[in-house]
């Protein structure tokens, strides 16, 4: 199959009235369209992560046709580019600061010096980086013990700026994964980019969603829902907490689960260079009793 190289200049036309969204970004990525590499988990029926399986015991569909596998690899200690995004809104005061704290075990329990780099964005009625990327633990905890709540709820902005404007346009040379944790009730209400605007960003940056509910009603809002769908789509987790001394080991389940992924990289027949998404399907052979976690598909380049 000849390779095709070609770069992708990520731009925000399609946001028509969003100026904000309209600047052009700083660099242009290259992109080798003729492999697709997924990065994902796999586990049985009682949530336990299944770490010994092998090439041949994974089957891969695009657009309901089966791949080949090229390379396959088990990755327990992948680099992470992590964009942590905290709601800030008057929805969430009344358990601020013990969600903070929760925030900050977790940045100290992940990241490695000179290995993970980590940013954390706030948004209220806007969405504000704090932190950039990087891998200093005490500005990191600096951010985020600086945080005050107030305000709306711009969740669909914070995704698509981290998304767009750091974790992208991180490069390094050798394998990594990208990851966006979120805590949140999840109700939007001040975004001037869509839900799929947003989403659709993430997975052009090869995102994975993580979300953490704030919500300890025991009931499911609109707003659970929106998370899980985020997470789903993406290929990650949500999890919902039945009170605030919880979010520790929600946090922990996270960690955990970014360092059990399994890699594989396929070459598309037929190659796709048509802009769209397309859709991708992982199973384990003769397994019902594993379930495979990974992100829905991903967008063609358009050349």
């Amino acid at each position: 199959m000849k390779k095709f190289v070609v770069f992708l200049v990520i731009i925000a036309a399609s946001l028509g009235a969003y100026a904000w969204a309209q600047q052009p970004d700083q660099s242009r990525i290259s992109l080798d369209v003729s492999r697709v590499n997924v990065l994902f988990t796999v586990s049985d029926k009682r949530g336990r992560f299944v770490t010994n399986l092998t090439k041949d015991d994974f089957e891969v569909f695009e657009n309901k046709k089966k791949q080949n596998i090229i390379e396959f690899s088990s990755e327990s200690d992948l680099p992470l580019r992590l964009g942590l995004l905290l709601d800030t809104s008057n929805s969430v005061r009344d358990r601020f600061k013990f969600e903070q704290e929760a925030a900050i075990e977790f940045l100290n329990s992940l990241l490695r010096p000179r290995q993970d780099r980590a940013l954390v964005y706030s948004f209220d009625t806007e969405a504000e980086m704090i932190s950039d990327l990087t891998d200093d633990h005490e500005k990191l905890v600096r951010a985020v013990r600086g945080l005050r709540p107030g305000g709306g709820t711009a969740l669909y902005d914070a995704i698509y700026k981290s998304c767009r404007d750091r974790l992208i346009q991180d490069q390094p040379k050798h394998k990594f994964r990208r990851a966006i944790v979120i805590l949140s009730d999840g109700e939007d209400n001040q975004s001037r980019v869509t839900r799929e605007q947003a989403l659709e960003m993430a997975q052009k940056s090869d995102v994975v969603i993580y979300s953490v509910s704030t919500n300890i009603t025991r009931i499911q809002t609109d707003g659970d829902k929106l998370l899980r769908y985020l997470a789903v789509e993406t290929g990650g987790l949500a999890l919902f907490p039945f009170k605030v001394e919880d979010l520790a080991q929600s946090f922990e389940n996270i960690s955990n689960e970014l360092r059990s992924q399994y890699s594989i990289l396929y070459r598309p027949e037929p190659l796709h260079t048509d802009g769209l998404f397309h859709r991708i399907d992982i199973k384990v052979h003769d397994r019902k009793d594993m379930v495979v976690r990974a992100r829905k598909g991903y967008f063609a380049p358009k050349i």
